[in-house]
């Protein structure tokens, strides 16, 4: 069985208020995009690491990796408009069967635990979507109104999302969506089960000023 990681970093991070792409941001010593991509580099499965970038963006990481010394290999991908569709390109750089987690560019705190039980999971199951629970009450919010909803029957959705090629493929041959979200969402569309694990609360994703603070904090 081969393993593959197509690893998605196609946002400009505008809520970051930044003009540097949220994936090239320092964390520690290196840029957050690298520490991402290490953490699948290293862990057991040694997968096939596919690095699907906005164009505009492919310069400034080949400057990066040159400037920080960064040779996990992986291959360069072009980006989409939409993340279903980045996620398409890096999907037809992959000819062979086998296993592929789709993770976000900027959830740079993935454990090796992690990313072994979604690989694991998906080989036995079909795929693997982790989530963890929400610990806040949540409400729907409806024109001028709020409404109070059971956060037991509710889910947070992470990455990484693992799943047989088989699947990506068929679910891929859809046209986009606006309600696409995710890949889960896209494979569900295509008649698959979702399989749910439990993810990690420290498995954030660097999207405001404060989640890199935390991030920082975590990884010291």
């Amino acid at each position: 069985m081969k393993y593959y990681a197509i690893i998605v970093g196609g946002g400009s991070g505008k809520r970051m208020q930044n003009p540097v792409a949220k994936q090239f941001l320092l964390l520690g010593n290196q840029p957050v995009l690298m520490h991402t991509l290490s953490a699948f580099y290293h862990s057991n499965f040694k997968p096939e690491l596919i690095l699907v970038l906005h164009p505009d963006l492919h310069q400034q990481w080949d400057d990066l990796c040159t400037q920080y010394n960064f040779e996990v290999p992986h291959l360069l991908v072009r980006g989409g408009e939409q993340r279903f569709h980045s996620v398409r390109n890096g999907l037809m750089a992959i000819k062979g069967d086998g296993i592929i987690a789709i993770h976000d560019a900027v959830r740079p705190l993935v454990s090796q635990k992690l990313i072994t039980r979604t690989y694991e999971e998906a080989e036995e199951n079909g795929n693997a979507v982790c989530c963890i629970k929400p610990s806040d009450s949540v409400r729907r919010l409806k024109a001028d109104q709020s409404k109070i909803i059971n956060r037991d029957e509710l889910v947070l959705v992470q990455t990484p999302q693992t799943f047989e090629i088989s699947q990506l493929r068929k679910a891929y041959q859809q046209p986009y969506r606006a309600k696409f979200t995710d890949d889960a969402s896209v494979v569900e569309k295509a008649g698959f089960k979702i399989n749910l694990i439990e993810g990690e609360r420290s498995n954030l994703k660097i999207t405001f000023p404060e989640d890199l603070e935390l991030a920082h904090f975590l990884l010291r």
